[in-house]
């Protein structure tokens, strides 16, 4: 194979591009700090590496989105179960789970600049660029023939498009074949035929590519010489799976049956980077789920359409998500899909579903000497069941609902407001409830409506500035309805609503308000 590309070119378009995902990244990043949604670790000490707080806006959204995945996962599924494993367990867990000797990520440094980088994540990005390439094509050919373009024609007959597709299949089978193998030699040697340069100092002056294991170690014991080696544990699923007899006996379990859990993760990554997307402590929300050997290919199928679902209820365009079939898969797995997402920086896994077999409970029944097997009444036979997995960021997923919803829009009148388009029932605010002034009793008004409503709704109170302003302050939060109190209020006994997408208001009775608010937050449910 023979990759033959202009290295001045490529680190043009290179720069080019880290130029535009820095702006739009900047905005993210600056707006989720301004208004209190994420904060840098242990700022006032000048940071922690790719560590970061939740603000006062943040954590309401980050809750919401993990009770929106629970009650998904757990309350609409009567064969689904939630448990909170702990967070340190018995180190040879993770020794049968092979975390111990494979939990690697390939390390590569440059020699020049003096900066780590994962060489996997150098060749995907280097392919995400030439994806970008493809887009740029089609939104050309899009621009020049209207309504009449036809995508799907378009990208199987260009001879641009084409080329550039046979570049990136080339490159995909070389790197699985090359990660299949745990060729690291072939790694580096690929990234040197690629053109890859570090994008620090721009040059290809690499070290060899070396494995680097992930998971951090502490110590448990009030003498060090006398303690034992724990780790801080890499992912939540572990905690699943050596408890799956407690869990199936005291709850009567039938197979297949499923245990779901939200809890964070520490991995010790080569290079955290793109706020809170790789991260090395991470929240993570995990089902395993248990079925007899056999079917698991028919409840993969099921699983990977069921949590493609769960995302596009959102609504979230179905364009912003895709399928990601593993070309080389974990140790443990026949079968793997990621749903993408394109964020700022292009499409990445946002949540993983695996086929796992029987792997685990198989490695945990050999390493404790515990029988991890499950008696099917109905084939009068003990097996081990085989499990599929859904695996979903927490993090990952905040930073593709924030990412989206964030944007700024030009109103008729040449101003320009920045709004953040949440869900509704994500939104940390569900309403806002502003007196047009601060005087002939409308705060006092104000104040009973917060009472009325505050036991069903997150709500905000606020007083301050003019009333457009105040608009515009809850428009950059997300609050998707802002109730104001004026003068007709105390006679009518009304309020203006305002919407926060349209902006168009209307009156409402205050009796009303409670029936009104549930009725446009309504509960997301998967169809």
């Amino acid at each position: 194979m023979h990759f033959d590309y202009n290295s001045k070119n490529i680190q043009t378009i290179k720069q080019s591009i880290m130029a535009n995902q820095e702006d739009m990244f900047k905005k993210v990043v600056s707006h989720a700090k301004e208004y209190g949604f994420i904060f840098p670790s242990s700022e006032i000490y000048d940071g922690l590496g790719a560590v970061y707080d939740y603000g006062q806006l943040g954590v309401e959204l980050k809750n919401n989105i993990k009770q929106y995945w629970w009650k998904s996962m757990v309350q609409y599924h009567e064969n689904i179960v939630g448990l909170d494993s702990a967070i340190f367990m018995h180190p040879r867990i993770w020794k049968a789970s092979g975390h111990v000797d494979a939990f690697n990520d390939p390390l590569i440094d440059n020699k020049d600049s003096k900066k780590r980088y994962r060489a996997d994540v150098l060749i995907e990005d280097h392919i995400a660029k030439i994806e970008e390439k493809i887009k740029k094509e089609c939104d050309k050919a899009a621009k020049r023939f209207g309504d009449a373009f036809d995508r799907q024609q378009f990208v199987t007959t260009n001879a641009r498009v084409l080329e550039h597709q046979k570049q990136i299949d080339e490159i995909h089978a070389k790197y699985a074949e090359l990660m299949n193998a745990n060729d690291l030699a072939g790694l580096k040697q690929l990234i040197l035929d690629l053109g890859i340069v570090c994008p620090i100092s721009g040059t290809r002056n690499w070290t060899d590519v070396r494995q680097f294991n992930l998971m951090f170690a502490t110590k448990m014991g009030s003498v060090i010489d006398d303690s034992d080696t724990l780790y801080l544990r890499p992912e939540t699923a572990q905690g699943i799976f050596v408890n799956f007899l407690n869990v199936q006996k005291s709850g009567r379990m039938k197979v297949p049956f499923g245990i779901a859990q939200i809890g964070k993760a520490f991995r010790n990554e080569i290079v955290a980077r793109q706020f809170i997307f790789r991260m090395r402590e991470f929240e993570q929300m995990e089902m395993q789920f248990f079925v007899r050997p056999g079917t698991e290919l028919e409840w993969f199928k099921y699983w990977k359409e069921e949590r493609l679902r769960w995302h596009l209820a959102l609504g979230i365009p179905a364009v912003k998500y895709r399928y990601h079939d593993h070309e080389k898969l974990a140790h443990y797995a026949n079968a793997a899909t990621d749903i993408e997402f394109e964020f700022p920086f292009g499409f990445k896994e946002l949540e993983g579903i695996h086929s796992r077999t029987d792997f685990d409970l198989s490695r945990h029944s050999e390493f404790s000497g515990k029988k991890l097997q499950y008696f099917d009444s109905e084939l009068n036979e003990n097996y081990t069941p085989y499990v599929i997995e859904t695996s979903i960021g927490v993090d990952r997923t905040f930073l593709a609902i924030f990412s989206h919803g964030l944007k700024d829009e030009t109103l008729e009148d040449g101003s320009v407001r920045t709004v953040l388009s949440l869900p509704p029932v994500l939104a940390p605010y569900k309403a806002a409830v502003l007196p047009l002034v601060k005087k002939d009793g409308l705060p006092e008004k104000a104040r009973e409506i917060v009472d009325l409503l505050k036991y069903d709704f997150m709500l905000q109170y606020d007083e301050k500035d003019a009333i457009g302003r105040r608009y515009r302050r809850q428009d950059a939060i997300g609050t998707p309805y802002c109730i104001t109190v004026d003068n007709d209020t105390l006679t009518t006994g009304s309020v203006t609503v305002r919407h926060r997408d349209t902006m168009q208001q209307e009156r409402v009775a205050i009796a009303q308000l409670s029936a009104y608010l549930h009725d446009g937050i309504k509960p997301i449910k998967v169809n």
